[in-house]
């Protein structure tokens, strides 16, 4: 079969023309004359052996055959716009797939992106939230911010902040603690983890967690504090990642111990390679949480 060459100047003549239906307008967006276009359209009939327009009082309209081809067009031409949108000051635009647990996300993440864009206007980030339980491989994910001791097969991870469990509650509830055994009065609202009230307790020199005890388990911290927030009871989360609250006072902290049960980690897989964007990204985040370990 014999290729077909087209001149792309024919088709672009013939596009803007189509969705003007005018050899004018067309000529003026295309900043050329409306003879050029003219001509350009008329290579393109000849090139295909059909007729595209039928002059009409009006203006212009649309033959069968160019009602077929313009769509066509219209497609491939914005497919590439897209693909030269993806170079940007002379650097290629890179996609960077990054999970991250939901809590770290709202804490921390989101308030700090538009500094991330503005540093590095070339990567596209492409975020997906999770409750802290995912598969990087099986998601494709580029880079993962996780929770955790830092030890997953297969997985390099990179350390960056401790993030504490305290009891969090609403100003009136708070008000009514004087000893963490006054806690046992309200629902506990905890994570998946079944020993984070007990172990806290213990360290904080309360009761035993009683087997009656009224619990509400989320997998999400970030719905855990809307939960604790509207008086549903008492939530043990990380303090740190929820200061917008604190500082609001829409939420307090009756106590001052603290239960370490794993940090932040920036993780990859170790058969993955590093890109320029993961290793930029990786940089920018962990200068961020230094910068505000300060205020931790």
């Amino acid at each position: 079969m014999t290729r077909r060459y087209i001149p792309l100047k024919s088709l672009r003549a013939f596009e803007a023309a189509a969705r003007h239906l005018s050899f004018t307008n067309a000529a003026i967006e295309l900043n050329v004359t409306h003879s050029a276009v003219s001509q350009q359209v008329k290579q393109l009939e000849d090139l295909l052996n059909c007729q595209l327009f039928v002059r009409v009082p009006r203006g212009l309209m649309l033959t069968p055959e160019a009602e077929h081809l313009l769509p066509v067009l219209l497609e491939s031409f914005d497919r590439i716009a897209q693909s030269l949108d993806f170079f940007s000051a002379r650097q290629v635009r890179e996609k960077l797939l990054v999970g991250v647990v939901g809590t770290f996300a709202n804490g921390f993440l989101l308030p700090r992106l538009p500094e991330f864009q503005q540093k590095f206007p070339h990567i596209e980030l492409v975020l997906s939230t999770n409750n802290n339980r995912l598969d990087i491989a099986a998601e494709g994910l580029d880079l993962a911010i996780r929770f955790g001791s830092g030890a997953w097969h297969g997985v390099h991870a990179d350390f960056l902040c401790e993030s504490p469990l305290t009891p969090l509650c609403t100003p009136e509830i708070a008000a009514t603690l004087t000893s963490p055994a006054d806690l046992l009065n309200f629902t506990l609202l905890r994570s998946y983890r079944r020993d984070e009230w007990s172990s806290w307790l213990q360290k904080a020199g309360g009761p035993l967690l009683p087997p009656s005890q009224p619990v509400v388990v989320f997998d999400s911290s970030v719905t855990m504090l809307a939960a604790a927030e509207q008086g549903v009871g008492i939530a043990l989360a990380p303090a740190a990642m929820f200061g917008h609250l604190l500082a609001q006072g829409r939420i307090v902290r009756p106590f001052q111990t603290e239960l370490v049960l794993g940090s932040y980690w920036l993780t990859r897989l170790q058969s993955k390679p590093e890109t320029a964007a993961m290793r930029d990204f990786s940089q920018w985040l962990q200068a961020q949480v230094l910068q505000a370990s300060t205020a931790w």
